[in-house]
């Protein structure tokens, strides 16, 4: 996809993923933040701030980008990103992908044109394979990344910790 391409209508919303951008920042920090704060969807217990979401941006570019699904009001309804997946020099062709969808635009597709797109450029970055890892009671997360193509190949029990209750982890595959 080249920056700022169409790509869906959904519920009658155009809806662009490009590459995200610094001005970007506080709208991801916006849903970012929302899920640590209310959610066990996200291990981190402290909100980021914009200047930390900018970071997170600047470090999010070449093979390891960011992407932003923007409605036509210009409005960012999500985003995703692909992250290294182990420091180790033999997990280079191997990344983790996330996806975030902000909160009133969930169950309308906005989530699989991110996936869709982490897939691509994946792909177009020579990966080999996308790891999802997602709190176990996830299950919109879990059908989404199913419905792309993951596959589960493991929980991970009691792996983290927030408000006051043990979490499991699900990871799903995806070979590209």
């Amino acid at each position: 996809m080249s920056e700022g391409t169409p790509t869906g209508d959904l519920a009658g919303v155009a809806l662009t993923v490009r590459l995200a951008r610094r001005g970007d920042a506080a709208a991801i920090a916006a849903i970012y933040n929302r899920e640590v704060a209310e959610s066990t969807n996200v291990f981190d217990l402290v909100p980021r701030s914009v200047d930390e979401q900018v970071e997170w941006i600047d470090e999010h570019s070449g093979a390891h980008p960011a992407v932003v699904a923007v409605d036509s009001e210009g409005q960012v309804v999500g985003f995703g990103s692909l992250s290294p997946y182990r420091p180790r020099p033999a997990y280079a062709t191997s990344v983790e992908s996330s996806v975030y969808v902000r909160r009133d635009r969930r169950g309308r597709g906005v989530g699989r044109i991110i996936v869709e797109e982490l897939v691509r450029l994946g792909t177009v970055h020579g990966f080999h394979c996308l790891i999802a890892r997602i709190v176990g009671a996830n299950g919109a997360s879990i059908r989404l990344h199913a419905r792309c193509g993951f596959e589960m190949v493991g929980v991970e029990r009691e792996v983290g910790r927030k408000f006051g209750r043990w979490l499991d982890v699900v990871e799903m595959q995806r070979m590209l």
